[in-house]
């Protein structure tokens, strides 16, 4: 009676055994709305880090709040490797911009590994009378009340280049928010705004038409899908570099076999030739490979955190 009782419990269990992961499919969440340059990042990469989970993985958009809702959601997901985020700059600016968050970047989640790098570009309108850095500069200097600085609205992440060009420059601009880069960008072609700080998904073509002006790259190095305009770096505004780079994260407390298996995932999504054609298409970086993992992720959070936080407070822009 014990011995057929002992066999039936050894029987029984496997069956409560813990599944390997994964074994069901996984939501990648996004903070943004469908079609943003943000998730265009995470369906370009899930469908090859699905093939090498061997399950789907579902991206889902949490839009608000420039994030912070999306963020709150996963930190206070189940710690097992389903729920999984991407996320751009925005997670190292929100613990100054937000005078209440419900998350700690640093504290509250695991990470995965940088992503991607997209860069940005100070434009013009095509009219404006300065044509580079430093006709631009002593044209603010002679006229600094009459130059209007478009944005994507508070917080976005042309508000935070056009911050960090106007403390560079010295300088207070009249700055003008949008609700997003989409109208920023027609008042920009259509001449009532004179300057704006876009991504290169959407500016590279504009530019190479003639469509506006270009004073310069946001990063330290020119671009290949622009040669031939310099960096505002190079051009004397020293250490200058804003880039619209995302991470990938998991809640605080996810096991460690299962992060190494999502780091595995997406560091094989970034070397899909096809992934890497698209980026390429969008003058976009694909982090260093040696930058998509947990390390090179939190470093680089940190670092954000540290610049931006200054920025933000001096310039006194809070939401709620």
């Amino acid at each position: 009676m014990c011995s057929t009782a002992a066999l039936a419990a050894g029987l029984a269990a496997p069956a409560f055994a813990q599944a390997p992961f994964p074994d069901r499919p996984i939501s990648l969440i996004v903070p943004f709305a469908a079609g943003g340059p943000t998730d265009v990042v995470a369906r370009m990469i899930a469908i090859p880090m699905g093939k090498s989970l061997g399950q789907t993985v579902l991206v889902e958009n949490a839009v608000g709040a420039g994030g912070t809702i999306a963020a709150t959601k996963v930190a206070r997901a189940a710690p097992n490797g389903y729920t999984i985020f991407i996320h751009h700059m925005g997670m190292a600016t929100a613990p100054a911009l937000y005078k209440k968050l419900a998350f700690d970047p640093l504290k509250d989640f695991d990470y995965i590994g940088q992503v991607v790098d997209v860069p940005m570009t100070l434009l013009a309108r095509k009219d404006f009378p300065a044509n580079n850095l430093k006709e631009l500069q002593a044209y603010i200097k002679a006229n600094p009340t009459k130059v209007t600085l478009a944005n994507a609205g508070l917080g976005a992440v042309s508000h935070l280049c056009g911050l960090l060009f106007m403390t560079q420059l010295g300088a207070e601009l009249n700055t003008i928010p949008y609700k997003g880069t989409g109208p920023a960008m027609n008042d920009l072609l259509g001449g009532q705004v004179d300057l704006l700080c876009d991504q290169t998904t959407q500016t590279v073509p504009m530019i190479k038409d003639g469509r506006v002006k270009v004073f310069g790259v946001t990063t330290l190095k020119r671009l290949s899908a622009l040669p031939n305009v310099p960096t505002l770096d190079e051009q004397g505004m020293k250490g200058f570099e804003v880039k619209v780079w995302h991470g990938m994260y998991a809640p605080k407390g996810t096991p460690q076999p299962v992060l190494d298996k999502v780091t595995a995932a997406l560091q094989g999504a970034m070397q899909d030739p096809m992934v890497k054609q698209r980026l390429v298409d969008l003058s976009s970086d694909p982090a260093p490979m040696d930058k998509i993992n947990a390390t090179g992720l939190k470093t680089h959070l940190e670092a954000e955190i540290a610049k931006w936080g200054p920025v933000i407070k001096k310039a006194g822009i809070y939401a709620d």
